[in-house]
């Protein structure tokens, strides 16, 4: 994240940590050939656009905590990496609730073309109050309203992506002077319940037209949103067990939204501390323990789960209480504890979540750590791991260093990318959306001179 603090709290205070220089170049872009060293898929930037302001009943403990403020714009960073590497894949959060899609499309466009194909879209609907008040509403919409105005959001996108320009319109030629073919570029004349959007993108088509699109709702709601957009989705499951049965019903999901079981990757959130030996691992995790905040760990998780976690006692068990921010939250601690025979306490919840958020993490040599890693991607089905870090750049140079060569040595991890776009590196299925993908029916036919998805050209 595009900030000090994103999910381990107090963190930046660690010497090796260099969160604090987030905001200069030389920070994303060292960080950026780092993951291209260790053919990661790409690196998942997250996002808010306001503060923690739940715990305490303000944000102070949030300021005070660097704890996702001062958060920059995490859009800008992305042409600064993609000059530095040429596979790393981007993935960039913005949410649906407070910019216009017409602006966000161009941006999205401009981004791909930058990257040569190499960006993604995380699609959020928001969830901070804070961030709604600052924008001139009361409180954000209720948790399904939020995904039925986010459908309405993506018809406008997929429309000027998919549906306004043909791939043939831009002609360039110099003879007669025409650099577009107007002939074939095509106004959207979208109107809707949120979004009025009549005339053309004003993009050219960019090498994937529309990014790939990640998502990390874990709610009913939520997962029925992702079933029908998402080529990626993150979950983060407390237990192996937990994770199994998320991944199933993913699986289900995509398959009842009409696509193929796998037609998404699916990510589930994890925290590594590695070293050359596990006596060392362990060390190193006693040593991050020293420097995280479990105050700075609540703030974090009274605002995914709605609820002012300063209120109860530490001793106190969380409980299945209804949240209107992110609903999985409470259900994953709920039912991981269950597992154990146990209840989650407040207290629990302030130590678990200080280094890595809402994501388990594991603490070993680089062998234990693949034998892990091979052993919950064997038992859950999951494609992959969305990596958190208690320290950066720290944290990912020990897995560059001690855990990748051993998934390497075992044929189960890529020495070298995969050509193309980043939509083809994930699904190798080319560069474009698959023409089963929602997305892919507001392609204009110019045979019957109108988009698919449209009654009228």
């Amino acid at each position: 994240m595009n900030c000090v603090a994103h999910q381990s709290s107090g963190m930046w205070r660690h010497p090796r940590d260099r969160s604090a220089s987030y905001n200069t170049l030389e920070y994303w872009t060292e960080l950026a050939k780092l993951l291209e060293r260790g053919t990661f898929d790409g690196i998942f930037i997250a996002d808010v656009l306001g503060t923690y302001d739940v715990y305490g009943g303000t944000n102070e403990a949030a300021i005070r905590h660097g704890a996702q403020v001062p958060v920059n714009d995490p859009l800008m960073v992305i042409p600064a990496m993609a000059l530095v590497t040429e596979n790393l894949g981007f993935g960039v959060t913005a949410g649906t609730a407070y910019e216009h899609p017409y602006p966000f499309a161009r941006r999205m466009s401009t981004l791909d073309h930058l990257t040569k194909g190499r960006i993604g879209w995380n699609v959020v609907t928001g969830y901070l109050p804070s961030a709604a008040r600052n924008m001139g509403a009361e409180d954000q919409l209720e948790h399904d309203d939020r995904y039925d105005h986010a459908d309405e959001y993506l018809e406008v996108l997929y429309k000027l992506w998919e549906g306004s320009w043909e791939d043939d319109a831009v002609v360039k030629d110099r003879e007669r002077g025409v650099f577009t073919d107007p002939s074939k570029v095509h106004e959207i004349g979208h109107e809707g319940r949120h979004f009025k959007v009549p005339g053309i993108h004003i993009s050219e088509p960019s090498p994937q037209r529309t990014p790939v699109i990640y998502q990390a709702g874990a709610s009913k709601r939520g997962m029925s949103f992702a079933a029908e957009n998402a080529e990626a989705i993150f979950v983060a499951a407390p237990t192996k067990e937990t994770l199994k049965s998320t991944v199933a019903r993913i699986r289900d999901a995509l398959e009842t939204a009409g696509r193929d079981r796998y037609a998404a990757k699916i990510y589930t959130l994890l925290t590594i501390v590695t070293d050359a030996t596990p006596e060392k691992a362990q060390a190193k995790w006693e040593d991050f323990q020293s420097y995280a905040s479990e105050e700075g760990a609540l703030v974090f998780m009274s605002g995914w789960m709605g609820i002012d976690l300063s209120t109860y006692a530490l001793d106190e068990p969380v409980g299945n209480v209804p949240s209107n921010a992110i609903q999985s939250v409470v259900a994953n601690f709920v039912e991981s504890a269950e597992e154990h025979g146990q209840e989650f306490t407040v207290g629990d919840i302030g130590r678990h979540g200080a280094i890595g958020g809402l994501g388990p993490y594991i603490v070993g040599s680089g062998e234990q750590i693949a034998d892990q890693l091979q052993e919950w991607v064997e038992f859950t089905d999951v494609d992959g791991f969305n990596l958190a870090y208690a320290i950066t750049p720290g944290t990912f140079e020990d897995v560059v260093e001690f855990v990748i060569p051993v998934l390497r040595e075992r044929g189960v991890y890529p020495s070298e990318y995969e050509a193309g776009t980043l939509r083809q590196k994930l699904h190798g299925r080319g560069d474009k959306l698959p023409a089963e993908h929602k997305g892919a029916s507001y392609r204009y036919d110019a045979a019957k001179g109108r988009s698919p998805a449209r009654s009228s050209p």
